[in-house]
């Protein structure tokens, strides 16, 4: 039985990702900054480290087959403050940095490492964009996530030195009923009112949770993916589309839309706002060529299964 291990095993995508790799017969290590006592018998068992000191079990790297890296402080939920940045930042060049003195000191069988990274790499769409899609080779922008990004990925590629397949996956907005964008969506939605932030035209880049899940394992178990790819559904939607769309499986026509003007997202997120309006239409002929295949890939098909009307 082969051994996965995860950082960020608590967040939204590691939780789901942990049930669906131990329902496929892998034994599953979370990495926890809790001290705990580990139970290795277990599934998942946890296996403590700390990025801020430097401590890992290196036993886990040891019993290891392969690494899924999905740890990082959250991005939505608080206000860009100097010290929230920071924080941004360097849980995610810290923890890869730690993650790859461990494997160059360690006797180890790791195979595979499958990075978590963001389509915030891409700045907003151009002509070009908008037309086609923002692909891989595309390099990072100038402003806070796009910099935060590359970091991100920089920071994880020695590993690649060391002999390790390197997959990085560049995440779309993920829609889970278990939290993120889709929870903030569905908050005013409660009122009857759907909330289209902006003019509502910019592009959406969304995926659904059980397919980001079902890359990660792709990633892992299909040798041939390599590189760079980005996470995102096939058919990307405007903010008013989803929005609408999302209003119309919860509550039929008893809702009324409403444009949230850009002043008042930038008065309440600040500097955070920028990434709400921002249109960001991204590619996903890449990991279609690779062979994955989406459950979801409309929104349409999302939204059937992630909303039940009662």
């Amino acid at each position: 039985m082969k051994t996965v291990i995860i950082t960020g095993g608590t967040g939204l995508i590691g939780k789901q990702l942990t049930a669906l790799l131990i329902k496929k017969g892998y034994n599953v290590i979370i990495f926890s900054h809790s001290r705990q006592d580990s139970n290795m018998q277990s599934n998942p068992s946890i296996a403590h480290w700390n990025i801020h000191t430097g401590e890992i079990d290196t036993t886990a790297i040891a019993k290891a087959d392969y690494i899924i890296h999905l740890t990082g402080a959250g991005v939505a939920d608080r206000r860009w403050t100097k010290a929230r940045k920071k924080e941004i930042v360097e849980s995610r060049t810290k923890s890869s940095a730690l993650l790859v003195k461990a494997l160059s000191e360690t006797d180890n069988h790791i195979t595979a490492v499958v990075a978590s990274s963001a389509i915030g790499c891409y700045g907003p769409d151009s002509y070009t964009s908008r037309k086609n899609g923002f692909t891989e080779d595309e390099l990072s922008s100038n402003d806070f996530l796009g910099e935060t990004c590359r970091l991100w990925e920089e920071s994880i590629e020695p590993v690649r030195m060391l002999g390790k397949r390197l997959i990085k996956l560049r995440t779309g907005i993920v829609l889970s009923n278990e939290g993120g964008a889709l929870a903030e969506f569905k908050k005013p939605l409660k009122a009857g009112i759907a909330a289209i932030l902006g003019s509502g035209s910019q592009v959406v880049s969304w995926i659904h949770i059980e397919d980001i899940c079902r890359m990660y394992l792709a990633a892992i178990q299909n040798e041939k993916m390599n590189g760079v790819y980005n996470a995102v559904a096939p058919a990307p939607v405007t903010n008013k589309e989803l929005t609408l769309a999302l209003a119309k499986k919860m509550r039929g026509n008893a809702y009324l839309p409403i444009h949230i003007p850009a002043f008042a997202l930038q008065l309440t997120l600040g500097e955070m706002s920028v990434e709400v309006l921002k249109s960001t239409t991204v590619n996903a002929d890449k990991i279609l060529q690779s062979g994955f295949s989406f459950s979801y890939s409309t929104i349409e098909a999302a939204l059937v299964q992630l909303i039940q009307r009662k």
